[in-house]
């Protein structure tokens, strides 16, 4: 029997969408029949974020894969990138956080991965269980349904997780974090503890209804309060987590908000101080200051389509040891090529500590030749214009390289662009970067011109 479900649920890396009316516990029992159906799957393991909603949809997700046979773990309320460490280092055959990242209270959603936490996406698995629940071909129960069992793997987790630093170097740095409320305000206690650190600590206490700001650190206003308290007592960085805490953002000791790219551009070094002639992946929003700082390290440096199943699947095959995204989510090989939200705080963390430099000044060299407009936003009408829309400014910049690896992106010698849909929203997304802040102004206001003409 099939199911009405809204097809729009089904991105291109996760289902998301609105509780209940979008998605809820009748939908969650048929994606984890369909799950386990899609990856003939005997052990997977489960996990949750902090929605007030996340109880639910885990339990009724769990029964649907029990119904089918499977045996699930089930972590309970954890990070996503736990998820990931528990599906890996038990051998399951795949596995699901019940999530919706950075998304504001009423959203849901569930990322799943196979096994070795390799994730899903549209084009390999999503779609596929799109297609049997909407088509009414999920396998009925098997003659047993299968087990649940718990496990608590945060101990495990955070062995892991330190054993990308060496703690004994790192410098007693004055530091204010902020969990949004969200899972951050699990593990980061448990890392912190270890480390000589002075922390000032902003919502750690774990709630689906975030009372204080949105888990979103790429907005504003929801860094409000960390760039205040780094002011106020002076430290020598912020870091901040999204809901799921599966990203982390950070703040220098003057208040302003670092750029991914920038972060990227530092964790390439991180790596390559220690791994010499290794390859990294960086995406093709990035600054400039990503594949330069690669060279100079005379690292191996390869641009990528954006989004974390693509990341994943580009790292495994180049074997790349480090990717990073403008939008937090950085990618580590030897954490099963996966992305995690608290490695990156450690290893930046440890090269300010190495160098003897703040992060204001790890930044200072960057800042001084790269000029980024950081990404802009445009809302649509309707997605439907988007290929006109780019084969428009296409034509406006045919001098320049040009190549369509995700949207459209414009090269010149000393500014380029890409210009690409969002996968989740009715959104063009703009990332420009020049030479000259005079020139970064002029060419990002011609090119947004183009697209809201």
């Amino acid at each position: 029997m099939s199911l009405s479900v809204n097809p729009e649920i089904f991105k291109a890396y996760d289902v998301r969408g609105t509780y209940p009316n979008e998605i809820n516990e009748e939908i969650a029992r048929a994606i984890g029949a369909a799950f386990v159906a899609y990856l003939k799957a005997s052990r997977i393991g489960v996990g949750r974020d902090m929605r007030l909603s996340s109880p639910g949809i885990a339990k009724a997700f769990i029964e649907g894969a029990t119904s089918q046979g499977a045996h699930v773990v089930d972590f309970g309320q954890i990070p996503t990138d736990m998820l990931y460490y528990g599906v890996a280092t038990e051998g399951l055959d795949g596995g699901v956080q019940v999530t919706a990242s950075h998304n504001p209270k009423q959203y849901n959603g569930l990322k799943m991965v196979r096994q070795g936490a390799e994730a899903l996406s549209g084009d390999a698995g999503i779609g596929d269980i799109r297609d049997m629940i909407a088509q009414g071909t999920i396998p009925p129960p098997a003659a047993h349904p299968g087990t649940v069992t718990s496990q608590n793997v945060l101990a495990g987790y955070i062995e892991h997780v330190m054993g990308f630093i060496d703690p004994t170097i790192i410098k007693p740095f004055n530091v204010v974090l902020d969990a949004g409320s969200g899972m951050g305000g699990l593990v980061a206690p448990k890392l912190f503890e270890r480390l000589p650190c002075k922390t000032t600590r902003l919502c750690f206490e774990i709630d689906g209804r975030f009372p204080n700001h949105e888990a979103n650190p790429l907005i504003e206003e929801n860094r409000r309060d960390i760039t205040e308290k780094v002011i106020e007592t002076k430290a020598d960085i912020g870091i901040a987590w999204d809901g799921d805490a599966d990203r982390c953002f950070f703040i220098d000791g003057t208040g302003e908000f670092i750029s991914g790219d920038f972060i990227t551009a530092l964790l390439s070094e991180a790596f390559l101080l220690k791994h010499p002639r290794a390859t990294v992946i960086y995406d093709l929003r990035a600054s400039y200051a990503v594949r330069d700082t690669v060279a100079r390290l005379d690292g191996t440096s390869f641009m990528n389509r954006v989004g974390h199943a693509f990341f994943k699947k580009r790292m495994r095959e180049t074997d790349a040891i480090f990717g990073g995204e403008v939008t937090g989510h950085y990618y580590f090989r030897d954490n099963f090529f996966a992305d995690n939200g608290f490695i990156p705080a450690l290893l930046i963390l440890e090269l300010m500590s190495k160098k003897g430099q703040s992060l204001h000044d790890l930044l200072a060299p960057l800042r001084a030749k790269y000029f980024i407009s950081g990404e802009i936003n445009t809302k649509l009408s309707h997605m439907d214009a988007v290929p006109a829309k780019l084969a428009d400014i296409a034509a406006v910049y045919r001098d320049a390289k040009q190549y369509t690896l995700d949207g459209l992106s414009v090269e010149y010698p000393d500014w380029h662009f890409n210009v690409r849909p969002s996968n989740t929203e009715p959104l063009l997304r703009l990332n420009l970067e020049a030479t000259t802040p005079a020139l970064m102004a002029k060419k990002r206001d011609e090119v947004l011109t183009l697209i809201r003409k």
